[in-house]
């Protein structure tokens, strides 16, 4: 579903089930995607970014390589530190794992700070993952 149905389709057909069992919960689910991450485990971290009172970032933030033009999960662009949530649902495929292996390579090359956290870390190491944005946001700034 990730990579074949849009917000706005999920939108409309969230709209026309008003009031069915469960529109409720989907309309919390829905509201929690506007942010424009696609999936659960990028909302989840952006909740824990919110939470912790860190402000700054983007969403998909467009990177354009020598070879590819993709995005960042998640960019503080000033200080040049991106975030990668990896998700099995994405990185499933060989071709998407070594893309995004690739993209980090380039944006290391480019004077970039890449932190990678799976869904394990996110529900099971949460303030752990906080530190570390926050070492890699103060080491980024303190470097400025």
């Amino acid at each position: 579903m990730q990579t074949r149905v849009s917000l706005s389709d999920l939108r409309l057909a969230y709209y026309r089930n008003l009031g069915m069992h469960g529109s409720a919960a989907a309309g919390h689910l829905i509201r929690a995607a506007a942010d424009g991450s696609a999936a659960v485990s990028e909302r989840r971290f952006i909740l824990l970014l919110k939470g912790a009172g860190i402000r700054g970032w983007r969403v998909n933030y467009p990177w354009t390589s020598a070879n590819d033009k993709t995005t960042v999960d998640i960019a503080f662009v000033t200080e040049r530190l991106a975030i990668e949530i990896d998700g099995w649902a994405w990185h499933h495929s060989p071709d998407r794992f070594q893309r995004d292996r690739a993209k980090q390579n380039q944006l290391v090359g480019a004077g970039w700070t890449v932190l990678r956290f799976t869904w394990f870390d996110l529900t099971n190491r949460p303030d752990d993952v906080i530190r570390q944005v926050r070492a890699a946001l103060d080491i980024a700034r303190s470097a400025r």
